[in-house]
């Protein structure tokens, strides 16, 4: 991190070259929060050295808009610059869930699915009204008149009749007006509109089921970098005393109190921690761009976590958790829901067998303009009934596809709610062996921290060895590693667990005892 007292000078430059649009254009007002902010963190190309670039504090805190994608969906990029990764958004689990309910499209999906049953529910209401058609024509058209017949001579002496005829050309138009109403459908209609309801509930549970797989998946990836977060600096801090290990080796031979094999052994334990480095780094790249993916945040920009810590503690028995997910989770109640909707459409294809009753009145009128005693105008009203007496059985047949329907959503449900109880008990059982492997975990970091000081005193009193060092070291590395994923684990496992009951409070967990 570049020192801020270092840095005071260049803020303005660097936030102007770092900070998205979004971000820059703030009042005056904003400049005195800028100190109190949490930073974004520019990262230059090629380099793991981060420099701190101050965001005005409730951007930040609290909207965190300039996260937001830009809102044209279709948008991509065409300059390499423009996918330039420019800064680093620190940011809790909790910022990092709200960012992924408000941008992640899969979500938006579901939403837009939603309002689109919604629409479809509007359309089966429809039948509930009356339909009005009007149509009209106007056309032209030749008439013929006839005149009076007189006899005329022929050239040959005879005579003919002839008549005088005249033509002309006529418009007429007609207007006709009907009303229609459906008065009996055999229970068609209120089925249909019944079918359109649940099908918006389903979509109403599908959004309940995407949200917390999608709290799911944004909480593994946010874990996913936290342990990479901590890989690096695991790593670093054995680099680093690996580096120490071999100055000092290196000391020893130089002044004869030591061996070219100990030196030999304490580069290639520094060799292999700036390798493991290199594979943190890299790790820890890709999990920032998975998160940032999930997110769907501006392609310049990344993600940072917040330090790894334990999230609370699960207060429910595992019994009492199994019997929650069944009340909870979305999946079992869709396929109630679909179930439903599969008998519903059976009735609607059986409603095709019985009869259907119209009400019916219209009024037409017709006129020519240019001609008189041609205007005529008529209305009618009544009822029109239909009844399919036979149509090979296909009602039948499509009755018969949706009850089978119906029994195949019993069916899935019956599955389903073994998934699930399979889901919540392995979750809760990895949780309890993650907090166990916690205190196992600190313990033995404790020890190996306390083996290594040892080992250093014996090695600088002349009864260790250099061997002695490096295992030593090896092993409070595992122990630091071990008590990471023992934790990260356990949060895993607790967002899991959560996910495999679903819909509970943001702050449901309570504070572990230490």
């Amino acid at each position: 991190m570049v020192d801020e007292t270092e840095a005071t000078d260049e803020e303005d430059v660097a936030s102007d070259d770092a900070m998205p649009e979004a971000a820059i254009d703030e009042d005056e007002e904003d400049e005195a929060a800028i100190e109190t902010t949490p930073p974004v963190i520019a990262e230059p190309t090629g380099s793991t050295t981060d420099a701190a670039v101050p965001i005005p504090h409730e951007r930040v805190q609290d909207n965190l808009q300039f996260l937001d994608p830009d809102p044209n969906p279709l948008l991509i990029q065409t300059q390499p610059e423009e996918v330039e990764i420019i800064g680093t958004q620190p940011l809790s689990l909790d910022d990092a869930l709200a960012l992924s309910y408000r941008n992640n499209p899969d979500l938006q999906v579901a939403l837009l699915e939603l309002e689109r049953s919604e629409s479809a529910l509007r359309e089966a209401q429809a039948a509930n009204f009356p339909t009005l058609s009007i149509n009209g024509t106007i056309q032209g058209q030749n008439t013929t008149s006839g005149g009076d017949t007189q006899l005329v001579p022929t050239p040959g002496g005879g005579f003919t009749f002839e008549s005088e005829t005249t033509e002309e050309l006529g418009v007429s138009y007609s207007t006709q007006a009907e009303l229609v109403y459906n008065l009996f459908s055999s229970g068609r209609r209120s089925a249909s509109i019944a079918a359109a309801a649940e099908q918006v509930q389903l979509a109403l549970l599908e959004v309940e089921r995407r949200r917390e797989e999608l709290r799911l998946a944004t909480a593994s990836e946010y874990y996913d970098l936290q342990a990479a977060i901590e890989a690096i600096r695991i790593s670093q801090a054995f680099l680093t005393e690996a580096e120490r290990n071999l100055q000092d080796t290196t000391l020893r031979e130089e002044v004869g109190v030591g061996t070219r094999f100990d030196v030999l052994r304490a580069e290639v334990q520094v060799a292999n921690a700036r390798q493991d480095l290199v594979n943190a780094e890299r790790s820890r790249q890709v999990a920032q761009r998975a998160l940032a993916r999930r997110l769907n945040v501006p392609p310049s920009l990344t993600i940072t976590t917040v330090p790894v810590d334990i999230a609370g503690e699960w207060p429910l028995s595992l019994e009492e958790s199994i019997v929650l997910a069944y009340q909870n989770r979305a999946e079992l109640e869709q396929q109630l829901t679909q179930r439903d909707v599969n008998e519903l459409l059976r009735r609607v294809e059986l409603a095709a067998l019985g009869p259907q009753v119209n009400l019916f009145a219209n009024y037409s009128i017709s006129d020519f303009f240019n001609q008189e005693d041609r205007f005529s105008d008529n209305y009618a009203f009544g009822a029109r009934v239909s009844w399919t007496i036979f149509e090979g059985g296909a009602a039948q047949a499509r009755a018969r596809q949706r009850e089978l329907d119906a029994e195949i959503a019993e069916r899935n449900f019956e599955e389903t709610r073994n998934t699930v109880r399979l889901g919540v008990e392995s979750a809760y059982y990895n949780l309890q062996s993650n907090q166990t492997n916690i205190g196992t975990a600190r313990l033995a970091v404790t020890q190996a921290q306390e083996a290594l000081d040892l080992a250093i005193l014996r090695f600088d009193a002349g009864v260790g060895t250099q061997l002695d060092i490096l295992n030593a070291q090896s092993e409070l590395t595992n122990a630091e590693v071990n008590l990471v994923q023992a934790i990260v684990g356990y949060n895993r496992s607790l967002a899991e667990l959560e996910r495999a009951v679903s819909n509970l409070p943001e702050s449901y967990y309570e504070e572990l005892p230490y």
